[in-house]
């Protein structure tokens, strides 16, 4: 096994809790405070981190690695070099591949691909149906039984609209502690062609709606089924208040529901569409400002759990087309944490330990990732990301680690930028840079 020189972080901000030094061993946290100098042996390394934030390693619900199937979009590596770039250890990778990963083969391969590369765990989510069809439900207890340990099953890009096969899906996950997460959107409310809020907006652009009742419908329905069989659930993408208004409803009962939220639909809203921007094409769409608030405030509050990404690479030729013929999907991994720290903790509305709360702790609980989201505690694996919680940055596109460019930040003046990531002890990312190009 590869063992990596002992590191004593100096300094830091852990979680927003005040500063401490942090002593990391055998890529193991070995002390945190005022002895952890004093314990460092021979040999260690110092890292002054005066004014920096010292977060547990970012943990993503929700990414697209594309591989297998679209290399030309992006690799398990190159996505993963990404995530290691925005502070993420740990990434669950979708099903929507090529082919699905719906059996226990595809998805050994997807989690293989992710320990070669070396720079986050990488966790592949299963089908929850054959081939994302939606007719009979994929290898459920044979992926989760493979050495990738699959937990959580999504369909994501379609929603598991027939109510009996969600049914079936709760039940059949209950036997190992799995969860379904649920990309909700009732075909017959919004469909495939569906691209724009619907709205004043929607019309005068002359784009197919996406109403809101879309997404609430199945969410009401889903936090009942989960109350029926005693199962989890778990509500990808969040984009409305309605959404919101009935996750909230469903906790108060004791119904065991999660959900996430992105980046994009914290800061950005449907007023981005007016020019036709392909790049801001997404599912669920982009919402208006009204929703925007209330899905800060729920992230704020605990009501909503998450924040995942919905990293969606795509190539050019995909999504340089008219608003409607282009693909849904934008960059994610490597801007989640800035967009958070400017929309979140810079307008007072979250402090670090809540970044870390629903960034790593929430994220690596809802997946059942047990050795990930721990904290910054003594004993637990030496995952890791440190912040530069005043740096601001302009983000540039073309800089991007990840193989496409449909990135929405481009431009944007951010505030908060990863320093450096550690993934058991391992530095995979520092300054831009990923391990092996620091030398």
């Amino acid at each position: 096994m590869t063992t990596h020189p002992p590191l004593l972080i100096q300094g830091a901000d852990v979680a927003g809790g005040g500063a401490a030094d942090v002593l990391v061993v055998d890529g193991t946290i070995r002390a945190v405070g005022p002895d952890a100098a004093t314990d460092a042996p021979t040999g260690t390394q110092r890292l002054g981190a005066d004014g920096l934030v010292l977060l547990p390693g970012l943990v993503d619900l929700h990414t697209h690695l594309r591989e297998p199937g679209r290399e030309d979009a992006e690799t398990v590596e190159t996505g993963s070099q990404a995530a290691a770039l925005g502070g993420f250890t740990a990434v669950l990778a979708m099903a929507n591949t090529t082919p699905v990963t719906d059996s226990a083969e595809v998805a050994e391969t997807v989690h293989d691909l992710g320990r070669r590369a070396g720079y986050v765990d990488v966790h592949p989510v299963g089908a929850v149906s054959k081939g994302l069809a939606g007719q009979e439900l994929a290898e459920l207890g044979l992926m989760a039984r493979s050495r990738a340990r699959v937990r959580v099953f999504s369909d994501d890009g379609r929603c598991v609209h027939d109510a009996r096969l969600m049914r079936r899906a709760m039940e059949y996950v209950k036997a190992f502690d799995g969860v379904v997460s649920q990309h909700a959107q009732d075909p017959r409310l919004a469909d495939g062609t569906a691209c724009c809020h619907e709205g004043e907006l929607s019309g005068r652009l002359g784009l197919p709606g996406w109403p809101a009742v879309a997404e609430e419908t199945i969410v009401a329905r889903d936090v009942m089924l989960a109350r029926h069989t005693g199962s989890r659930v778990h509500v990808a993408h969040v984009s409305t208040a309605g959404s919101v208004e009935v996750i909230r409803w469903a906790k108060a009962q004791g119904i065991d529901v999660t959900a996430e939220v992105t980046p994009h639909h914290l800061m950005l809203t449907q007023d981005e569409l007016v020019g036709y921007d392909p790049t801001y094409k997404v599912n669920p769409p982009l919402r208006p400002a009204e929703d925007t608030l209330v899905l800060r405030a729920a992230l704020a509050d605990g009501t909503i759990d998450a924040v995942a990404t919905d990293h969606a690479p795509h190539v050019r030729q995909d999504k340089e087309h008219a608003f409607t013929d282009a693909a849904f999907g934008m960059l994610g991994l490597e801007t989640a944490l800035p967009v958070v720290s400017t929309v979140m903790v810079a307008e007072g509305a979250m402090g670090w330990a809540d970044v870390a709360r629903t960034m790593s702790t929430a994220p690596a609980r809802i997946a059942r990732l047990s050795d990930q989201g721990q904290g910054v505690v003594v004993g637990a694996p030496a995952h890791l990301t440190l912040v530069d919680p005043g740096r601001r940055t302009t983000v540039d596109a073309t800089l991007s680690r990840s193989l496409s460019r449909n990135n929405p930040w481009h431009g944007r003046k951010l505030t908060g930028a990863v320093h450096l990531t550690m993934l058991r002890g391992k530095v995979t990312a520092r300054e831009g840079l990923v391990w092996g190009e620091d030398a």
